[in-house]
């Protein structure tokens, strides 16, 4: 599966035309966060899926890798300027688990929780897209944990602080709430094509 960021065309074929407005390449992901990878027990990891459901569901490691698998080649930009081009992941669609969850009418927002409390937001029919996955391989390898692993979101689409790593919730929601950076000033929406750095 191949998805070429922007305004939904697929004509930026090059490398420069791919990158968004103040961004800059380079050639690998850079290992930012606001706090040190947690120590996580595969075995004892837990994904939970809750909120504006039929039916809630805490799915194991085990579980998650008999979902069915995709690849996805996709550009990845962070809010501090940097993009790294074509980009390998492997995991789930988003969407997956909101079939397995039965998501409700009422839901209109997705709030993604990872291990240390952290969260982030994105519209539902963002995280529907088929460039938004929950990642547990980079570049065919298993994700490492200072890149997010054992799972993390990809949110292609929209800045890197949307992409939360060391997930362990998919919360659907009727209404909005800002996450850790959204709540310090950075964007809400987070689009890099219109340079939605900052509130």
């Amino acid at each position: 599966m191949r998805h070429e960021e922007g305004d939904g065309s697929t004509g930026r074929q090059t490398p420069e035309s791919r990158l968004p407005p103040g961004q800059r390449r380079v050639d690998r992901l850079l290992e930012l966060s606001v706090e040190r990878p947690p120590a996580i027990d595969s075995s004892e990891w837990r994904l939970r899926i809750f909120g504006e459901v039929d039916n809630p569901v805490e799915l194991t490691w085990d579980e998650i890798l008999r979902l069915p698998f995709v690849r996805l080649t996709a550009d990845f930009h962070c809010v501090t300027g940097w993009s790294r081009l074509g980009v390998e992941w492997g995991g789930i669609l988003g969407r997956t688990v909101t079939s397995l969850a039965g998501v409700r009418p009422a839901a209109k927002f997705v709030i993604m929780h990872a291990y240390s409390g952290y969260t982030s937001n994105i519209p539902l029919e963002v995280f529907l897209q088929d460039d938004t996955l929950l990642a547990y391989e980079l570049d065919g390898r298993p994700l490492p944990p200072e890149l997010g692993g054992p799972l993390r979101a990809v949110v292609s689409r929209l800045y890197a602080y949307k992409s939360v790593k060391w997930l362990t919730g998919i919360e659907f929601s009727q209404s909005d709430r800002p996450g850790f950076w959204e709540q310090r000033g950075y964007h809400n929406y987070a689009d890099p094509w219109q340079e939605q750095r900052y509130q």
